[in-house]
């Protein structure tokens, strides 16, 4: 996926413009003046049912989730380049959320949502079957007390839930700087989808997408990448077979991972 780069060029005359930094690395978009200011809450999601996209948005467009957004960094910048798309990214952190709000509010992306969810509730409950173009998940917890594995997110069994909301054609990346659930992840991702790992780093945000990938390359980590393409021949009974029968994620302690952890729960915004 190429687009644009989402971090603007200082114009050589004219008012200086407003840009964030994160580590030393630019927050895509400019902050503007409030009087250019939109509205990014998601606060009322649907108690039953999907959400209705051309309501939230007030059109039709292609759709791109993310799925534990935290501050918002990856959505901020294919927000402010894919302006024909749109956005909505969901944490189960509401402080993360406000931070994410915000600087979607100021950056006056009115193609951009925010809202606090988890990822089995987006992808059971307010996503519908073939609604949305893209998902990106980045980082997700891999809670690293094998007795706490299955708080993790990426079983077949959710995969199989990505792959139902995804539209025929639908992509789906994932990144994490653990080995041991890339390996997990990879494996069952292969088999609902048409996956291969990337090598290298995004092109459009080669100084990372997100803050965990930031933190990880400052701290000389490996950072695994992928991206697949929804299988169009898996039927309903396919589908329930591969998730009986695919393992859990289960994997060891990945020491610098976890460190990366504890100190990244430490940082606010």
């Amino acid at each position: 996926m190429g687009h644009p780069s989402p971090f603007p060029e200082h114009p050589k005359d004219g008012p200086k413009r407003q840009i964030e930094r994160e580590f030393g690395v630019p927050i895509p978009g400019e902050i503007l003046t409030p009087d250019k200011w939109a509205q990014t809450a998601l606060k009322d999601l649907p108690q039953q049912g999907p959400i209705s996209f051309p309501t939230v948005f007030g059109r039709i467009a292609p759709v791109i989730v993310d799925i534990g957004c935290g501050n918002g960094r990856y959505l901020l910048g294919s927000a402010y380049t894919r302006a024909n798309f749109d956005h909505i990214g969901f944490d189960v952190l509401p402080m993360v959320i406000r931070y994410a709000t915000r600087r979607g509010n100021q950056r006056g992306l009115s193609n951009l949502r925010f809202g606090v969810a988890d990822g089995l509730k987006v992808v059971r409950q307010l996503l519908g079957p073939a609604s949305v173009d893209e998902i990106h998940i980045y980082h997700p917890q891999p809670y690293h007390d094998v007795r706490e594995a299955g708080r993790r997110l990426l079983t077949p069994s959710f995969i199989s839930s990505v792959h139902d909301c995804l539209k025929p054609g639908g992509e789906l990346y994932l990144q994490t700087d653990h080995p041991g659930y890339w390996k997990a992840m990879r494996e069952s991702a292969s088999h609902f989808f048409d996956f291969h790992e990337r090598i290298g780093r995004w092109s459009d945000s080669p100084r990372g997408r997100t803050r965990r990938e930031i933190l990880s390359m400052k701290r000389g980590l490996p950072i695994f990448r992928g991206m697949g393409t929804r299988k169009e021949n898996l039927d309903v009974a396919t589908k329930e077979r591969l998730v009986r029968e695919l393992p859990l994620p289960l994997f060891g302690i990945h020491a610098e991972s976890m460190r990366l952890d504890r100190e990244e729960a430490t940082i606010r915004e």
